[in-house]
């Protein structure tokens, strides 16, 4: 079976095509993000109401709702492989995702709007769930040197990934502003139980908190995570959102023949 190894980011997965084929994708999930160390796992269904049905698991075989980065990157290995168009949408469990193709490398996704968007959920934290059911995430400003102190901040990441007051746990994104409309971001992902080089719903998450907040004026958002950089462009009015739009590289690593497991 041939599998796609891809990265959005930095964000790395393993992508197969999986219309017509009866698997088991949690042990798949498990099995082939162990060959490469691979953050998620994906795999293209038939959808009738949409280009293609995208199933999206963790490393450690859950199943996520939706994932931004792997979004993009499921876009380009459908495009590659005559799937979809440079225009597509895409089926999620937490809505319906359309994708376009800028380029060879570049893909933009229009995230699901938050059906939660609670900038006190905690004193720490706020509280944003993408799509409904949603992608859940922490959000929080730090004011030091965050890539800096990775390593310091993983327990007390850790323990917010985990926190009560998130019901389905949370991927936490810590945030640096680094000038009006630019920050660096570091995210500690639920599923990988880990840091990872890039989490796109949880740039969408940051976006829509600064914006909420008024401290995202122009209504667009230059990420920069460790494994390479996204822009976010939000628009809406009266404190609710009404597009949110992830754009930035895909990357096809290589090729492997696996055998299903």
């Amino acid at each position: 079976m041939q599998v796609y190894y891809m990265n959005g980011a930095g964000n790395d997965f393993m992508v197969l095509d999986a219309r017509g084929k009866q698997l088991d994708f949690s042990r798949l999930a498990v099995e082939y993000c162990r060959i490469t160390g691979a953050d998620g796992f994906m795999a293209v269904d038939d959808s009738d109401c949409a280009d293609f049905r995208l199933h999206f698991y963790n490393s450690d075989g859950t199943r996520g709702e939706m994932c931004g980065n792997g979004a993009r990157c499921i876009c380009r290995f459908a495009y590659d492989r005559g799937i979809a168009g440079e225009q597509m949408v895409v089926q999620t469990d937490a809505g319906l995702v359309p994708g376009w193709r800028l380029d060879e490398n570049q893909y933009r996704v229009q995230l699901n709007n938050p059906s939660i968007l609670d900038l006190n959920r905690t004193e720490e934290a706020a509280y944003v769930e993408l799509g409904n059911p949603g992608v859940p995430h922490a959000v929080a400003a730090y004011e030091g040197d965050l890539w800096a102190d990775r390593e310091a901040l993983r327990t007390r990441m850790e323990a917010l990934r985990h926190h009560p007051a998130f019901p389905k746990g949370a991927n936490v994104n810590f945030y640096q502003m680094l000038s009006e409309g630019e920050a660096r971001i570091l995210t500690f992902e639920r599923g990988v139980e880990d840091f990872t080089l890039a989490c796109g719903t949880g740039c969408g998450s940051t976006a829509c908190v600064l914006w909420k907040q008024g401290k995202l004026p122009g209504g667009v958002l230059t990420a920069h995570n460790q494994g390479g950089t996204l822009k976010v462009t939000v628009t809406g009015k009266d404190g609710e959102v009404s597009s949110l739009l992830l754009e930035g590289p895909t990357q096809v690593e290589r090729i492997l023949e696996l055998d299903a497991v």
